[in-house]
């Protein structure tokens, strides 16, 4: 339930208004200057870009795994801790708190048009994802604490490969339909307000849980179905 929790995390941080409007910028840098065989271009170096900061993401997901099982005899304090951080981004998202260093964006030269290949594009996620880290700090952030409270380097592995798939499957799907997404992102862009307070509501039910200590007790009770 967790995994599929992150997914969700990873879809909605893709609809956030930092990474939704700059889309057809990054694909646009992906295919480059040469038009020709557009498509598949785009579709490999987005490919290339999302393996890039998933690389970023699942080893800080392995270091927030093996951190958290220190903190096995204070999990019950590091819950509350976590509840409240869980909190207050999602206060942030919702729009009754401003945490400026969670509202960052990075921003991409457009006017580069130089051609990627799937190495370049890698590395240019890596680097992507250091930059990004701010602006999709919210959910990251979720799914990192989510990761420590698993306790295992495994497990946190998994929690943030899942949170890169939630957000990287987008991304290349919107690579190979930009044309055809363009009306579907101007609807959700006009929702932005929606999408905000149901993605901080997220978070602040899981802070919630957390700190009451139901969080757990809840993965574990859905893991019998």
């Amino acid at each position: 339930m967790n995994y599929f929790i992150l997914f969700l995390e990873g879809i909605i941080t893709f609809i956030s208004p930092c990474i939704l409007p700059m889309i057809p910028i990054y694909i646009s840098y992906f295919i480059g200057g040469n038009k020709e065989n557009k498509s598949s271009k785009a579709l490999v170096n987005s490919m290339g870009f999302v393996i890039g900061f998933s690389i970023i993401f699942t080893i800080l997901g392995a270091a927030f795994g093996t951190f958290g099982a220190f903190l096995k005899e204070y999990m019950n304090t590091f819950n509350i801790v976590a509840g409240v951080i869980l909190i207050l981004f999602g206060l942030n998202y919702i729009g009754i708190l401003k945490i400026s260093l969670l509202n960052r964006s990075f921003k991409l030269n457009s006017k580069k048009t130089r051609d990627l290949n799937f190495l370049a594009a890698i590395t240019f996620g890596m680097i992507f994802a250091i930059g990004w880290t701010p602006c999709v700090g919210t959910f990251l952030g979720s799914a990192l604490m989510l990761a420590a409270n698993s306790q295992t380097t495994i497990e946190g592995i998994f929690m943030l490969l899942s949170y890169s798939l939630g957000l990287g499957i987008p991304f290349v799907i919107s690579a190979l339909l930009i044309d055809s997404l363009k009306s579907a992102f101007k609807f959700i862009k006009t929702h932005y307000k929606v999408i905000n307070i149901i993605s901080g509501s997220l978070l602040i039910i899981i802070g919630l849980l957390m700190i009451t200590g139901y969080f757990n007790l809840l993965l574990s009770y859905l893991t019998l179905f």
